[in-house]
């Protein structure tokens, strides 16, 4: 396919998701020219392809949207608590619409690979129908779960049924009815889909590798004049979200799991559990720095799953030995009441690994699973798969991949840039807080702080703005130091790349607080950008 350079922007953006959508809305309100490229159809990002059974966010809705516009606050109204993925997907459609974004969106396009020239100080941005466009500023709003992780399975080629995977799920309803399901997988996705895609399935087996520690979600619908106090209070919502650790509207405890006596934390816990959602984890506040007050929370949930799941040999299946909410946490709806019902059983592929997929099915190393349907809940090559997938070439025609190392050797200023590779934004990149807060003011923080930086350099006749070498050094330091005084690096996740077959482990998401943070940032931009070097220089050819 013949390549053809078609335009030059000032800034191009990957991905049409909340990072991209809110990107362009900023960029275009400040008098950048900008297009995003988008692999989908539609506007969505994850919420566009995660379309499987029972999919739902786990953050409460009022606080999972925007806030940067007060009337788009008021005018939108969610149904529930936990919204599910058609709600979002819609909330999303209605953003771009209200703020006429499709126009300077380019769907069905995927960016293949992105070359600094030095020359030009100008991004060669190519894409895969064979088209080149030129850019000033090259911006990532892939996000940190884009990029699906399906294992090589041997056979999967031979299996004569259906087989779909969470993270890229069809437009069309997948009818399970009457089928023989096999489910690999229980994280987030698995956990949200089991139970849903029990009610429909002549029989389902769940392939367990690691059981999950998940507390129940008791979404509710909202009542009208709970909708009605939520609006009325949006500056005071805004101020939350965007000057919290967390990013979120629910408050963690103030005291340690060990300053209540054994029956005073099992009142806790009890509440915490009965009222759902992030309650529980949010009882104590020294869950993930003290391994005993973890361990009293991880016993609380253990006995959950005995005094729920009546078989006693599934319940031992299912109970988990790793430190609590070191893993992305779940809440479910039904999740381990699922495995009461007599059409559902589970598989532990620690005991019985796969050894291959069949044309009719699983086979692992103690017997054989004849399905119709299998379903990869496998999950993501998070942090940085979604980077990886595009080949982005900075100064010397280095990769970001080579620069650093697979994942093995990551280092970013904030999470926002990198040495090596001038005009170039990462919307919550690696070592920012990222998965670990709230992702929709994390955006909005990331894509203001970008939108300031770029007038910046506009009106100050500046060229190019990297990241030092000793300013990433230090932030990845610090970020590593903050990370290492909390039991997260002690758990194989997908927050250490431990689910991808060999991914360089390294933990990547700043711990110390979005507050703190965004913080950081600010005394970052306030004053002139330290840390990064800024060129008025432009050079010619």
């Amino acid at each position: 396919m013949t390549t053809t350079q078609e335009e030059d922007f000032d800034a191009i953006l990957i991905g049409a998701g909340f990072s991209g959508l809110y990107m362009l809305h900023r960029l275009r309100e400040a008098g950048f020219s900008t297009r995003v490229y988008e692999t989908g159809d539609g506007v969505g990002g994850v919420w566009y392809w995660n379309r499987y059974p029972g999919a739902r966010c786990d953050v409460e809705s009022i606080y999972y949207n925007y806030t940067f516009s007060k009337e788009l606050f008021e005018e939108w109204t969610w149904t529930s608590k936990f919204p599910a993925q058609p709600e979002i997907l819609a909330y999303l459609n209605y953003v771009a619409d209200k703020f006429d974004l499709r126009k300077d969106i380019q769907f069905n396009t995927k960016v293949t690979s992105a070359q600094y020239d030095e020359t030009t100080n100008k991004w060669n941005i190519h894409m895969d129908d064979g088209t080149m466009v030129l850019a000033k500023y090259f911006i990532s709003g892939v996000g940190c779960i884009s990029s699906a992780n399906l294992p090589d399975f041997k056979g999967l080629n031979t299996f004569e049924g259906d087989w779909y995977h969470t993270g890229h799920w069809p437009q069309e309803k997948v009818n399970f009815k009457g089928k023989r399901v096999g489910v690999i997988g229980t994280g987030s996705s698995g956990i949200q889909s089991i139970p849903v895609i029990a009610k429909d399935a002549e029989h389902l087996t769940v392939f367990q590798r690691t059981p999950q520690y998940t507390v129940p979600a008791r979404n509710y619908p909202y009542a009208p004049e709970f909708i009605k106090e939520t609006k009325e209070n949006f500056t005071e919502i805004r101020n939350i979200l965007r000057n919290t650790p967390s990013g979120n509207g629910f408050h963690f405890s103030n005291k340690s799991a060990l300053s209540d006596s054994p029956e005073v934390r099992q009142k806790v816990f009890e509440q915490a559990w009965g009222e759902g959602g992030f309650a529980f984890t949010s009882a104590y506040n020294d869950f993930l720095i003290n391994e005993q007050s973890n361990s009293t929370a991880a016993d609380f949930i253990r006995s959950k799953i005995k005094e729920v799941v009546k078989n006693p040999d599934v319940a031992e299946k299912l109970l988990p030995n790793y430190y609590y909410g070191t893993k992305r946490p779940i809440l479910d709806t039904d999740y381990y009441e699922t495995y009461n019902r007599e059409n559902v059983s589970l598989v532990d592929v620690k005991k019985a690994p796969i050894v291959e997929i069949t044309a009719n099915g699983i086979r692992t190393t103690q017997s054989e699973h004849d399905l119709d349907i299998i379903v990869f809940a496998t999950g993501y090559d998070g942090m940085t798969g979604s980077l990886f997938k595009i080949d982005i070439l900075g100064k010397n025609g280095v990769s970001l991949k080579e620069k650093w190392e697979g994942g093995a050797s990551v280092r970013t200023h904030l999470g926002l840039a990198t040495a090596g590779f001038p005009n170039f934004f990462m919307i919550t990149g690696p070592e920012s807080p990222s998965v670990l807060t709230n992702m929709p003011p994390a955006i909005e923080q990331h894509v203001e702080w970008i939108t300031d930086c770029l007038k910046h350099l506009r009106d100050n006749g500046i060229e190019t703005i990297e990241a030092s070498v000793e300013a990433e050094e230090e932030w990845s330091k610090h970020c590593q130091e903050v990370a290492n005084h909390t039991l997260y690096v002690k758990t194989d996740s997908w927050y250490t790349g431990a689910n991808i077959v060999g991914k360089p482990r390294s933990f990547l998401i700043y711990l110390g607080g979005f507050d703190v943070y965004t913080q950081k940032c600010n005394e970052v931009a306030s004053s002139g950008y330290k840390g990064f070097t800024l060129s008025s220089i432009k050079q010619v050819n």
